[in-house]
């Protein structure tokens, strides 16, 4: 509890958000309900693509041949299986034609060809019984999945002597957007009754439990409203709905453990309950707000790069911590003022009591119990301190050894295999891998148009040149074409080995570089990978500086050292390691793969690690931040710099713990997806949270603050008066106490000196009989007169 000689006054956020508290949560409430009126639908308004550079040069190859020649980029593909026929046999011919022709009349189809049309070799399967009939669905993702939708159940399914199925890139799409929406309400259904038997598990209190789903509820509602009036005028992936989800459930409940945590411990010190709130607001609060900048600007850094794929989980996460921090800082403590200390209603935990034979247990006991827990964690920091180079070293040693794998990371393009092996789509194009020569989906297209130079360029002589020029590389297996329309042609280039592996990638930049009298563009799955990888690259150290230079800001201003805020960033950093090693290891890798359901393509998507980085990092500087400003709160007091790292260990470990555990089941939720990048983005931050809270801030912080000593708060004069002039620190600090003089023991900080807690509140005052008390002060030997502190919780 902060410690005052005289209740402080009211200020003027507490006076705004505790005024009308009935009138607050009924404005939510109205709110809310506007939000899912205005956000229902937005999934139906997001695309499954946006890993694509927009102003790359193979994205604008793809759009001049789409309009060129729209048959070269069939979106559609229909697998037609004769079954013990040959395709060539009359009756299954016959069939594929009326197929075809069934096809070319459909509205908003173009491009239709097949095999009994072209008789191309790549169109047909090695074994005589397959072919393919391919086309191209006009529109945007939208307008391409209506279609499907209007046309599939007309063409899959037996037909005659044939079976069709349906596949290709519009196909996975739709697939894609339709597994991920039921995904997600199965991982809602699973984490939200998960969520709120842990939350009852730390708080006790069902009442307490339910205030942080209220406000991740809003959050998320809230971002859904904002994500569908972005989709007005930019596009949207309808992967950002999981982040919404995830972070809408997660930081809401650490936002609002941290509050309801501090309220609660103002309570059981005799804090009247507006004087509660007000402590609370300025504390906890202020910590609340700092942990959401540095969580909201981890987020934004991906608004720098060009793929919207990127940039909507830029969108999705910027609203949702905001509208949750907002929620947290404006809704909670109005709600916390009408509850009072019916805050502490309804303790669920004596039902199992009883079942242990203790009906019995009062709150004496359990307040007790707790107390213990908190005492643990000092032992622990204490422990650490006392070994600080071993704990450094062995933990810093551990976290890059779990990282190496990522030295060996191949980056590709998401395809049909990051839907599950059952799903119609998978199941076609896999077929084609198997069954079809060459990689009908794989090869390269070199678009040629009219340079300044005249004519004289596009004579059929100049295109057999550089047809020529190209069949000499030495990693092109076939050169197709050219096919020319006007003042237009373009080259169909097959590669050696795979579609995207180093072999197409070399090739994209040689075909690149060879000299034409014609300007030239090349595209195709190779050409993409590499834009992409070009893309971030050029964009990535603007990011990086971005976050870097507002998260040392940020932290500065929250402890006023130079070197906690470098700390505070490498120490994150360091603590992803495990993440990127083990994404490397099991997805890259196929490890694990039968026991969680995926099929490995070899390779990491471009954008995946980008991605986990900036989520990952922001949520380990939110548990920072909830440290050191409990760190900073006692050191401004005792200026004991050992002491207050054990205090905040004590004070916030067991918080920031059950804030990790609670956000990663949310996010194995999000992870139990049958889409890979999804599992991979669930698992993958699930284990970066855990990684950081139970490991790097119980065992890497300790060590490395006792390392770095009293030098951890350092800061040059003019820097030091700016922080005084201009920063913020959680709480207001009454007179300092005189420093410790067994700092260097190790003894718990149970000792430290306190102010007499005062009389018992009185009986309206009391919590709930049988509700969990509220959080507190460290265990204190001396008896308590006043018998507050058998109340709180440690």
């Amino acid at each position: 509890m902060s410690e005052v000689n005289s209740p402080p006054p009211v200020g003027g956020w507490t006076r705004f958000v505790t005024a009308r508290p009935r009138l607050s949560l009924l404005a939510a409430l109205v709110l809310t309900a506007l939000a899912v009126f205005a956000g229902s639908g937005v999934a139906e308004r997001m695309g499954s693509g946006g890993w694509e550079d927009p102003a790359a040069e193979s994205t604008y190859a793809t759009a001049a041949l789409e309009r060129e020649f729209p048959a070269s980029q069939p979106n559609l593909l229909l697998l037609v299986d004769s079954g013990r026929a040959s395709v060539d046999a009359p009756a299954v011919a016959a069939e594929g034609r009326r197929l075809a022709e069934r096809l070319a009349a459909e509205k908003d189809v173009t491009g239709v060809g097949s095999y009994w049309k072209t008789g191309s070799p790549a169109l047909r399967a090695e074994d005589g019984r397959q072919a393919l009939i391919t086309a191209r669905i006009e529109g945007d993702e939208k307008a391409r999945a209506e279609v499907l939708e209007r046309i599939a159940p007309d063409f899959r399914g037996a037909h005659g002597p044939v079976e069709v199925s349906i596949g290709g890139p519009v196909a996975v799409q739709h697939e894609m957007t339709t597994i991920i929406q039921e995904d997600l309400l199965r991982a809602e259904l699973i984490a939200l009754p998960v969520t709120l038997v842990l939350l009852v598990m730390v708080f006790g209190s069902a009442i307490a439990a339910l205030l942080p789903l209220g406000v991740g509820i809003i959050a998320i509602l809230g971002t859904n409203a904002v994500l569908r009036g972005i989709t007005e005028f930019a596009d949207v992936s309808v992967f950002a709905q999981n982040l919404t989800t995830a972070l809408g459930l997660g930081l809401a409940i650490d936002y609002a453990l941290f509050i309801v945590r501090r309220f609660r411990e103002e309570l059981g010190a005799g804090a009247e309950v507006r004087e509660a709130v007000g402590i609370t607001l300025r504390t906890a609060g202020r910590t609340v707000l700092f942990s959401a900048l540095t969580v909201a600007v981890s987020l934004a850094a991906m608004l720098v790069f060009p793929q919207y794929f990127l940039r909507s989980f830029a969108y999705a996460g910027i609203a949702v911590v905001l509208l949750a921090a907002a929620a947290a800082l404006i809704l909670l403590p109005a709600a916390l003022m009408l509850l009072g200390h019916r805050v502490n209603a309804l303790d669920l935990r004596r039902l199992f009591r009883r079942g242990r034979g203790k009906a019995g247990a009062s709150s004496e006991e359990a307040g007790a119990d707790r107390e213990a827990a908190g005492a643990g964690w000092a032992r622990v920091a204490a422990l650490v301190m006392r070994r600080a180079p071993l704990f450094a070293f062995a933990t810093i040693s551990g976290l890059v050894l779990l990282g190496l794998p990522f030295l060996g990371v191949k980056f590709g393009t998401p395809d049909d295999r990051q839907l599950p092996s059952t799903a119609e789509s998978h199941v076609v194009q896999q077929q084609i891998r198997d069954g079809f020569p060459g990689s009908p989906a794989g090869g390269l297209a070199v678009v040629a148009q009219d340079a300044d130079s005249g004519e004289a360029a596009t004579t059929p002589a100049a295109y057999a040149e550089y047809r020529d020029r190209i069949a000499d590389l030495p990693g092109v297996l076939r050169v197709d074409g050219p096919v020319a329309s006007g003042g237009t042609a373009y080259f169909t280039v097959q590669p050696k080995g795979e579609a995207v592996g180093e072999e197409a990638q070399q090739l994209v930049h040689e075909l690149r570089d060879v000299p034409a009298p014609f300007d030239t563009s090349v595209t195709g799955r190779a050409a993409v990978l590499e834009d992409s990888k070009a893309a971030i690259a050029d964009r990535l150290p603007l990011a990086l500086a971005i976050i870097a230079v507002v998260t040392l800001l940020l932290v500065f201003l929250l402890t006023g050292s130079v070197l906690i805020p470098i700390q505070a960033v490498v120490l994150n950093a360091l603590s992803l390691t495990a993440m990127f090693g083990a994404v490397v290891w099991v997805f890259q890798d196929g490890n694990l793969s039968g026991l969680l359901a995926f099929t490995s393509t070899g390779d990491i998507e471009t954008t995946l690690p980008v991605l986990m980085f900036c989520i990952a990092f922001g949520l380990s500087m939110d548990y920072g931040v909830f440290l050191l400003s409990r760190i900073k709160e006692e050191y401004d007091r005792t200026h004991d710099h050992e002491h207050a790292v054990r205090f905040g260990l004590q004070r916030t470990g067991g918080l920031i713990t059950a804030a990790a555990v609670i956000l990663a089941v949310v996010m194995v939720g999000i992870g139990t997806s049958r889409v890979t990048n999804t599992k991979m983005l669930g698992l993958g931050i699930a284990l970066a949270v855990l990684m950081d809270a139970m490991v790097v801030r119980s065992l890497l912080v300790p060590s490395v603050m006792k390392l770095m000593g009293a030098s951890t708060w350092w800061a040059p004069g003019p820097l030091r008066r700016f922080h005084q002039r201009f920063g913020l620190s959680e709480g207001e600090i009454s007179q300092p106490v005189p420093p410790r003089p067994d700092s260097d023991s190790d003894s718990q900080p149970d000792s430290e000196q306190k102010p007499d807690p005062g009389p018992e509140p009185d009986s309206e005052q009391k919590p709930a009989p049988g509700s969990e008390p509220d959080p507190g002060p460290e265990p204190d030997p001396d008896p308590d007169p006043g018998g507050v502190r058998d109340s709180v919780r440690a």
